[in-house]
């Protein structure tokens, strides 16, 4: 079961859909990541992109994450998104789109939003074709702020080009199986 590791809420188990539709990231994995992003948090506005559980956008409120946004499509994900919201009392702070990436971005787009931390874990056999197509969606409505991140969890024998469309590879980590790319707007 997913939970979080840090902050207010630290400790706290979330629920997960059943079944293996859903790849929760690994604390290992997460610890990692929020270890590198730490001063990034604070104050940041999250989006969660393919958020399953919506683990990874809690973890960001709370270490201090003003607002986190969830995109996922899946009714039993958006059901386990809204539970664990719910538990972790960020009902305020919190929004889901629910859609597939692509028209959730356009949506999240056409509001105006922006973003400093976007996280992704798609599939792992779709991770670069779902990349091209946020990286598209990104670029057309100015989502990842200026100074933004955004990171792709993939598998680690699945190299990424080091520029999508306007978006420049930063830093690879590399955890087993499992590989973090950080790519920013330069």
């Amino acid at each position: 079961m997913p939970r979080i590791i840090a902050g207010e809420n630290r400790g706290m188990v979330l629920s997960a859909p059943k079944g293996d539709r859903t790849r929760p990231t690994t604390d290992k994995v997460k610890e990692s990541l929020f270890s590198i992003i730490q001063m990034r948090v604070p104050n940041a506005s999250f989006l969660d992109l393919f958020a399953g559980s919506g683990q990874m956008g809690l973890e960001a409120l709370s270490r201090g994450a003003l607002k986190a946004v969830f995109v996922e499509k899946n009714r039993e994900s958006i059901t386990a998104i809204k539970n664990n919201i719910a538990k972790a009392r960020r009902v305020d702070v919190s929004e889901i789109v629910v859609g597939d990436i692509g028209s959730a971005l356009r949506r999240i787009g056409e509001n105006g939003e922006t973003f400093d931390v976007i996280f992704m874990d798609p599939p792992y056999q779709e991770a670069k074709k779902m990349l091209a197509v946020v990286a598209e969606q990104l670029s057309r409505y100015n989502i990842l702020a200026k100074d933004g991140v955004l990171i792709v969890e993939h598998a680690s024998d699945d190299l990424f080009d080091e520029t999508v469309i306007n978006l420049t590879l930063s830093r690879r980590c590399k955890y087993g199986s499992t590989m973090l790319t950080f790519y920013q707007i330069l």
